[in-house]
């Protein structure tokens, strides 16, 4: 593109166009003059001098390149380290495993991640595709990404809006927002007030001066805010500070192994390989393969219950959501205009305000207040005797409908509906009846209620008034008693909407939300700098009225610094930077692409009601992977003690590196299972309580570590049997033992508090019969026979009895809640 230098006066370059052309200023200015603007040489020099051309970056995002960010990522440099390791020893075994764990686990990540990212092709596939424009004194049209800041544009009916723009002379148009800014019904806009880029022009037709492309557009604004919103999930963080835990625990027991093995003169490669065993034993690299599993057989079943997951990591953040904030229309709401009860003027029936309504009401043009007077009216049925002559449509100049009509008897009249003050002022009488339609309008707006004049013409040819009608989105019926269920599950329900306060306040008293309501426009007025101020303001809320996307953005934000697990559902582009930004993005029924594609879960089913099953299967699946932690770390402890401790103590190494390949495959294979357990739901958030989870399991590990070593002192010193016999019946206590744990895992309560699911005892009474079988004949091992193997069982099972009344005792001190003993012990929640 040419450089050019713009000054005050010269008509240089100011921008340059899709086609690399540069538009002087004096042509625009001729565009402008042709087009009838009111604006001076100087004021739109200004104007094209402080906007660029700016569009949307593309996203060429290397697959490959993405794929490969998974593996050198900070989650599995350890195992990556591992793997490598085992290659330097030939521990091939070893390598195969954890490089096909690894690989799983860097495929179901990049997929979500790749789900997930479709946010910004959404929005600008909304985007309009082409413009009218004129450039060079004559009308052409051009794609809309070859725009630029200063072209003058003509948008009319069904038209995208293609660019922001300032409108031009001309009549007013009236205008749908409701995917830019939630308002449910078209605006009217004039000379002079902006029209947004994807909006769409509903009536009229007017020429605009573009003021914004690309990014500076309010579109593009959304745009970025939703390619800017990172979360990271307590999904991620909980794995991250379980595996700093075993690692370091790790780290500590090898240098100790190899600082003794110095001082002994024991040979450097036998300790390296076992150095190289405890690293692997450490590191729990079927964990995100497990959790990951169990979150993928539980958005199986949320999609059963018309839920659908896009990021798995999602369904633990709803889990522990304790605030949800909600979109009003379509899901608070019906998303249908209804009839309320109508003011009269004396002598007015209310058949006859709905009679004249609907004759002054269209349905074959789609207009939301025309279908909802129609739909409401119990005199359609007699609509068919009367027969409308002339049809006058609403327009932005006129504010109102009109219907020439021939009754039954053959008398003709007028009807007319439309702004209860254009309608009043038709009439004779609007000085005396004012007072009273005044005092009606005023008491619809206080509750929430969009009002409508109708009025009548009779022969005389003098207008009538007849009175004001309300109308109004009404509450979904299941909606009161949905907010109350997730108030009594700790999850606070905040209302965000686009319409105005009074609405907001109205909904929100038929639903008990509360009325501490706020008009979002507070936030510019105080400014985002006053942190502390509009803080107070959302934390204490109820709700939101008159919401832009920045504040959705900024709501979520606020309440995600102060310790929430948020939620926000929507399904609008004006959501998609908010949906991305909770920690549970939510696109309801109805959403659009924009909506769906940055949300974490869409839903199929109207209302909250589907979000509060969501809610029950989430929490649910959470104490799946709950379990299976405590169960990794307890076991993983129970392994490093029990051999660092064999080897440094006894000299003596208790299993082989075989065997602890084959517990890697027999018990973290069958645990997939926990997945399809039977468990109860939480009727509070979930979280994970590292605390709680890494003490439950140190004690239980510890303990196994007693159990191994109770068994090791009898096989050796009481019966004095061979060390490759010992290392056989360790590998099948380990194996039995192990497994056993995650029926004490499973519970808060006794073992038996809640009943396992059949597939979870199935597969690790499986497992353990083929370790047993292993172990008995001797396969990679020392057989030991049927009796030592039933001995091992008895024993296993009889420390594990030990092990559970050890939990409960766990729980009392680790766990500080008085109902934390009952939560998942199945007594006070359901199923």
């Amino acid at each position: 593109m040419e450089s050019h230098t713009l000054t005050e006066r010269q008509s240089d370059a100011v921008a340059a166009d899709g086609r690399g052309k540069v538009r002087p200023v004096a042509q625009i200015l001729e565009d402008l003059h042709s087009s009838t603007a009111g604006l001076s040489t100087a004021e739109a020099e200004l104007r094209l001098e402080k906007y660029g051309h700016n569009e949307l970056p593309e996203e060429k995002i290397n697959p490959l390149l993405k794929l490969l960010a998974y593996f050198w990522g900070p989650i599995p440099w350890m195992i990556e380290a591992a793997a490598i390791l085992s290659a330097l020893v030939r521990h091939w075994a070893d390598f195969g495993i954890i490089c096909t764990l690894l690989i799983v686990n860097a495929a179901v990540g990049f997929w979500e991640e790749f789900q997930a990212g479709n946010a910004i092709a959404a929005l600008k596939a909304k985007l309009a595709l082409s413009a009218r424009v004129r450039r060079d004194g004559r009308w052409e049209s051009i794609t809309a990404r070859e725009l630029v800041p200063g072209d003058v544009i003509r948008v009319r009916l069904g038209d995208v809006v293609p660019a922001d723009a300032k409108l031009l002379d001309g009549d007013p148009v009236e205008v749908d927002q409701s995917a830019l800014t939630g308002e449910s019904l078209p605006v009217t806009r004039s000379t002079s007030e902006s029209v947004y880029s994807g909006s769409i022009i509903k009536q009229g037709e007017i020429d605009a001066l573009v003021d914004g492309t690309g990014a500076n557009t309010y579109f593009g604004r959304t745009a970025h805010l939703v390619e800017t919103a990172h979360t990271v999930s307590h999904f991620q963080k909980a794995v991250l500070k379980i595996g700093d835990y075993l690692i370091v625990i790790a780290v500590a027991l090898v240098t100790l192994i190899l600082l003794v093995a110095l001082f002994r003169g024991d040979r450097i490669v036998t300790t390296l390989q076992f150095a190289l065993v405890l690293t692997v034993a450490a590191i729990p690299v079927a964990m995100p393969t497990v959790l990951s599993v169990t979150m993928a057989v539980g958005a199986r079943v949320l999609a059963r219950g018309q839920a659908i997951v896009s990021r798995l990591a999602s369904i633990e953040e709803l889990a522990g959501m304790d605030v949800l904030c909600s979109d009003k229309t379509g899901t608070l709401t019906q998303n249908k205009l209804t009839l309320g009860e109508p003011f009269l003027l004396p002598n007015v029936t209310k058949d006859e305000i709905l009679l004249d309504a609907a004759l002054a009401s269209r349905s074959e043009d789609e207009d939301a207040i025309d279908q909802a007077i129609l739909a409401g009216s119990p005199a359609l049925q007699t609509l068919a005797d009367y027969e409308v002559v002339h049809f006058q449509p609403f327009d932005p100049v006129h504010k109102r409908t009109e219907a020439t009509v021939k009754g039954p008897g053959g008398q003709q009249f007028a009807a007319t509906k439309g702004a209860p003050q254009v309608i009043l002022a038709l009439v004779s009488n609007a000085a005396k009846i004012s007072a009273q339609v005044d005092a009606a309008i005023h008491d619809f707006a206080v509750r929430g209620f969009r009002s409508l004049g109708v009025a009548r013409k009779d022969q005389d040819g003098a207008w009538q008034f007849l009175g004001v009608l309300p109308l109004y989105d009404p509450p979904r019926d299941d909606s009161k008693s949905t907010v109350a269920t997730a108030r009594q599950m700790g999850c606070r329900v905040k209302m965000v909407t686009g319409d105005q306060l009074a609405i907001a306040r109205e909904i929100s008293a038929q639903l008990d939300l509360g009325q501490n309501l706020v008009d979002a426009q507070v936030f510019q007025e105080t400014g985002y700098h006053e942190e502390a101020k509009a803080d107070q303001l959302i934390e204490r809320a109820d709700g939101f009225a008159q919401v832009y996307p920045e504040h959705k953005f900024h709501i979520v934000d606020v309440l995600q610094k102060h310790g929430h697990i948020v939620g926000m559902t929507g399904d609008g582009v004006n959501d998609a930077p908010a949906l991305k930004k909770a920690d549970c993005g939510v696109a309801v029924s109805g959403a659009t692409d924009a909506a769906r594609a940055a949300a974490d879960i869409v839903l199929l089913a109207p209302g909250l009601s589907v979000i509060i099953d969501a809610i029950k299967e989430a929490r649910k699946i959470f104490q799946r992977m709950n379990s299976y932690a405590i169960y990794r770390i307890a076991e993983t402890i129970r392994v490093l003690l029990f051999m660092t401790f064999s080897i440094l103590v006894f000299n003596f190494y208790p299993v082989t590196a075989v065997m602890i390949v084959l517990l890697a495959l027999l018990n973290d294979g069958a645990i997939l299972s926990i997945a399809y357990d039977r468990v109860h739901y939480s009727n509070e958030p979930e979280k994970w309580n590292m605390q709680l989870v890494l003490g439950i399991a140190t004690v239980l590990g510890l303990a196994g570590v007693v159990a191994s070593f109770g068994l090791f002192y009898l096989a050796e010193r009481v019966y004095h049997l061979d060390r490759g016999v010992i290392q056989s019946m360790m590998y099948l206590k380990l194996s039995v033992a192990g497994q056993m744990t995650i029926f004490a895992t499973r519970t808060r309560g006794p073992f038996w508090s809640v009943r396992p699911a059949r597939i979870l005892l199935m597969a690790v009474v499986g497992a353990q019969s083929i370790a047993t079988l292993v172990t008995v004949y001797g396969v990679f091992m020392m057989p030991i026979g049927w009796k030592l193997a039933g001995l091992i069982w008895v024993y296993a099972f009889a420390w594990f009895l030990v092990n559970d009344r050890l939990k409960l005792a766990a729980y009392r001190v680790f766990d500080h809640s008085a109902k934390g003993m009952l939560e998942k012990g199945g007594l006070r929640t359901k199923a």
